[in-house]
């Protein structure tokens, strides 16, 4: 019997210290759609299939009951797929809103990636193809 393979990333989550802050950055910066929000707790976003949970890792850190504690403290790491072509429009819109960018690489393989920081201080990425895929 073959063992099993996770199929795809459902839901990905970084913590942030000023959750409202952090949720506008989300929305305005990387036009993100909210889908859910409990103040003081969590903003949670579509992108693509998937889900960006942002957490109060003050909130999160006792256990409610329903799901286990967690939390994490320093920077996190997430990559959004960015298309060919695209990056260009990024560093505008990221100058736009005041967001420098951190980092540019161009990887061995192909693709380049632009690195910036959200208000938390969690580390983001905008890789090209071939570097991401985006689609399966």
């Amino acid at each position: 019997m073959r063992p099993l393979r996770a199929r795809r990333v459902l839901e990905s989550c970084l913590y942030v210290d000023d959750l409202p802050r952090a949720a506008r950055f989300y929305q305005k910066v990387l036009g993100l759609e909210p889908i859910s929000q409990l103040p003081g707790r969590h903003a949670f976003f579509r992108c693509g299939d998937g889900v960006v949970l942002l957490f109060d890792p003050r909130a999160t850190a006792d256990p409610d009951g329903a799901v286990p504690a967690h939390g994490a403290h320093g920077p996190g790491h997430l990559a959004f797929a960015a298309a060919e072509g695209e990056l260009a429009g990024w560093r505008r819109q990221l100058a736009e809103h005041g967001v420098a960018v951190e980092a540019e690489v161009d990887w061995p393989q192909g693709g380049h990636s632009l690195y910036f920081r959200d208000p938390a201080g969690n580390s983001l990425e905008l890789p090209t193809p071939p570097t991401c895929k985006l689609a399966p």
